[in-house]
């Protein structure tokens, strides 16, 4: 199988960086100046066990690779925001022999957030969920790091819908060979609905700062609380940090890089780079089923509008002060 990776930033980068490094064919789709990079000087792949620049075909748009390819995998790693647009094209696409993509090759959604894969079967016949436990950033053209080790990540997958299971174990197969684990499970939304909790934290870590969180715990925790509140009114199974713990083990911890600063996460990251960011899928989940199910939500509606408010000024992460965050919603939640 030849993986198209959709997004080739901190996790597809890692993802198809990884899988090239162990023999599998890939194809990278990015666009703006870390194409450019890509195509001129390779992907710089950093790891805790070391450097590597792989020179790895790069494109723009599948009109770029010509007809796709029959054994194509294609991994959906862009945000969620930009999802809805890539797979309206990207079904459209051409397979040799006959058909359209959305019609013969299966889609990952290698995200996070809980709507990717619905939105993906509108458009694609069979649709692969896989939550990702993958540290990884990418701030500059051209590079990602990974920060993890022994192994770089935990890639949990399982078919949307029972008929795309057939194309799990296969891919997780590719996977376990280049340095993740792979687990196959037929609840991978459940698992999406666990780690989605823990990525309500983004947000508050882009407000305040990495350095802030310690000083913002309180607000964390409010903000989690009301996540698992709205799932629960809303009757949606999710895993625990217990599990998840247990899957871990001591296969994937975050090991220092010489010369590299870990950056924050993936909205920290968004905010620094400039671009769009995916709080509308992550606490604007947990305020769309709250409003379903009659669960207020003021922490998570606030920090969603605080983050959407530093994309549009341009302002940079660590910008709000946890006293003022607390003030507001003090004011808010009356």
């Amino acid at each position: 199988m030849r993986y198209v990776i959709v997004g080739a930033g901190a996790v597809g980068g890692a993802m198809g960086g990884r899988l090239a490094q162990s023999g599998h064919e890939v194809a990278l789709v990015a666009r703006g100046a870390h194409l450019d990079a890509l195509r001129t000087d390779g992907l710089r792949l950093v790891t805790p066990q070391g450097t590597e620049r792989m020179r790895i075909p790069a494109y723009a748009h599948h009109e770029d690779l010509g007809p796709l390819r029959p054994d194509d995998v294609l991994v959906l790693a862009v945000k969620s925001q930009d999802t809805e647009a890539v797979l309206r094209d990207w079904a459209r696409a051409a397979v040799s022999g006959g058909g359209t993509a959305g019609e013969t090759l299966p889609v990952v959604c290698a995200q996070n957030g809980v709507a990717n894969e619905g939105a993906a079967l509108r458009y694609f016949a069979d649709v692969v969920g896989m939550c990702v436990w993958l540290p990884a950033t990418h701030l500059q053209p051209g590079t990602v790091v990974t920060h993890c080790a022994p192994l770089s990540g935990i890639l949990t997958l399982g078919g949307f819908t029972s008929a795309a299971d057939r194309f799990a174990a296969r891919i997780a197969a590719d996977l376990k060979d280049s340095m993740f684990d792979a687990p196959v499970v037929p609840d991978v939304m459940r698992w999406k609905y666990g780690k989605l909790l823990n990525n309500l934290a983004n947000a508050l870590e882009a407000l305040v700062g990495r350095e802030g969180i310690p000083n913002a715990a309180d607000l964390w925790q409010i903000v989690r609380a009301e996540g698992v509140a709205v799932l629960d009114a809303a009757g949606i199974a999710y895993s625990t940090e217990e599990e998840r713990q247990a899957v871990q083990g001591g296969r994937m911890g975050v090991v220092p890089i010489p010369d590299v600063v870990r950056a924050g996460g993936s909205t920290w990251q968004s905010l620094t780079r400039g671009g769009g960011v995916e709080v509308d899928f992550l606490n604007g989940e947990i305020s769309m089923l709250g409003r379903l199910h009659g669960v207020p939500t003021p922490a998570n509606d606030l920090v969603r509008r605080e983050v959407i408010r530093l994309a549009a000024e341009g302002l940079p992460p660590g910008s709000a002060a946890p006293a003022e965050l607390r003030s507001e919603l003090a004011r808010t939640a009356r």
